[in-house]
């Protein structure tokens, strides 16, 4: 939980280094939230009902509360981590000494991702690069601050 936490109390730290398991243990906990968040929001919605012959017996109703609490709570989260999500994959390309701008590749369309997706797969340099001591590193204090 230590590794899913960090991005979020590094909320907007763009300096420094970053480890793979801290990127995507960070991921993993906000795609855990969003999945939890949808199923809310999927179960409050009103879906019609069918006789065996497959025809519409009731239309559906209005959506119930619940669809806009998790909504709601979908778009604050979603709002709420931009920053730490940016912040945490430029100290992903920082470990590996590349720029942070790089995160501008992800905006290419139907690649961009996908090349952003393979540098965060790759592992960090070795040693004290440009942007800090490696997080890696046992000797370093700078991993949990």
């Amino acid at each position: 939980m230590e590794w899913m936490l960090m991005p979020l109390r590094r909320y907007a730290d763009f300096s420094g280094r970053s480890r793979r398991k801290e990127y995507w243990m960070y991921f993993l906990l906000y795609y855990l939230v969003f999945i939890i968040l949808f199923v809310l929001l999927f179960s409050g919605i009103p879906w019609p009902e069918f006789d065996d012959a497959g025809v519409v017996v009731n239309e559906a109703a209005t959506p119930g509360p619940l669809v806009w609490i998790a909504g709601g709570l979908m778009m604050i989260f979603a709002f709420g981590t931009i920053v730490p999500s940016i912040a945490v994959t430029v100290r992903r390309f920082h470990d590996q000494d590349m720029t942070g701008w790089l995160y501008l590749l992800s905006f290419i369309p139907y690649i961009g991702w996908l090349i952003v997706f393979v540098f965060m797969c790759i592992d960090g340099t070795r040693g004290p690069n440009q942007y800090g001591d490696d997080p890696k590193d046992p000797g370093t204090a700078a991993v949990f601050e």
